[in-house]
């Protein structure tokens, strides 16, 4: 058991496979764009289940806005939630997806290939800070050995498509572009595309990538 129990929001209790999203930096697990991602895969088939790092969770008690915790703590965190998650739903860590919105992936990324979880989703990976290309958050992707996919805006600020089209990445690393998404798969009006479209697209390359890494109890329509 974990030495410290989170709450945990599950969405499609009884869905098949097992996916585990964290939060990015500046908003909690049931942000709009955490929900909407979660409704559309709970809808399919899948059982989603969403967790808190602790400085969020203090903010839900207090509403004082705080930084991220520390890289342990948040590390920390992600493999006592995989093994809470793991006991209640009487599963191993093999047959478990992890990942999040973009500081949640990154920190799913970097504790991926030592939990053994059958795969990681990352929702807008930030490849680099904002206006900072040169500091590149990439050196653990090009050995990654977990089964990874990346959704990310071809105008994302923290990584962009010509950008990251020149960074040497793990070939279990896969990144699926949506069309003039910002960091949140927003593009813009006089792109044609929708932000529907783009959430759509991005769900629907998450469930394939899902059922070839544990399939699914039933059918996607």
């Amino acid at each position: 058991m974990p030495s410290e129990i989170h709450d945990l929001l599950i969405d499609n209790d009884q869905g098949s496979p097992t996916l585990i999203l964290a939060h990015g930096a500046g908003a909690p697990m049931d942000s709009d764009f955490m929900q909407a991602v979660t409704e559309r895969l709970a809808t399919a088939g899948v059982c989603v289940v969403r967790f808190e790092f602790p400085y969020m969770a203090g903010r839900r008690v207090d509403g004082k806005k705080r930084g991220p915790n520390s890289a342990k703590v948040l590390e920390a965190t992600w493999r006592e939630v995989i093994a809470q998650v793991c006991d209640a739903r009487d599963l191993t860590a093999a047959q478990i997806v992890i990942g999040g919105k973009s500081m949640g992936g990154r920190i799913a990324s970097m504790i991926a290939d030592d939990t053994d979880v059958a795969g990681l989703v990352c929702l807008g990976y930030p490849f680099h800070p904002t206006g900072k290309p040169e500091k590149l958050r990439t050196e653990h992707l090009e050995a990654i050995t977990t089964p990874s996919l990346c959704l990310q805006g071809t105008r994302d600020p923290f990584g962009k498509l010509e950008e990251v089209e020149g960074y040497t990445l793990s070939e279990h690393f896969q990144v699926t572009w949506l069309e003039d998404g910002d960091h949140s798969f927003k593009p813009r009006k006089r792109s044609g595309r929708t932000l529907e479209q783009n959430l759509d697209e991005a769900c629907g390359a998450i469930l394939t990538f899902l059922e070839k890494r544990t399939p699914l109890d039933r059918a996607v329509s």
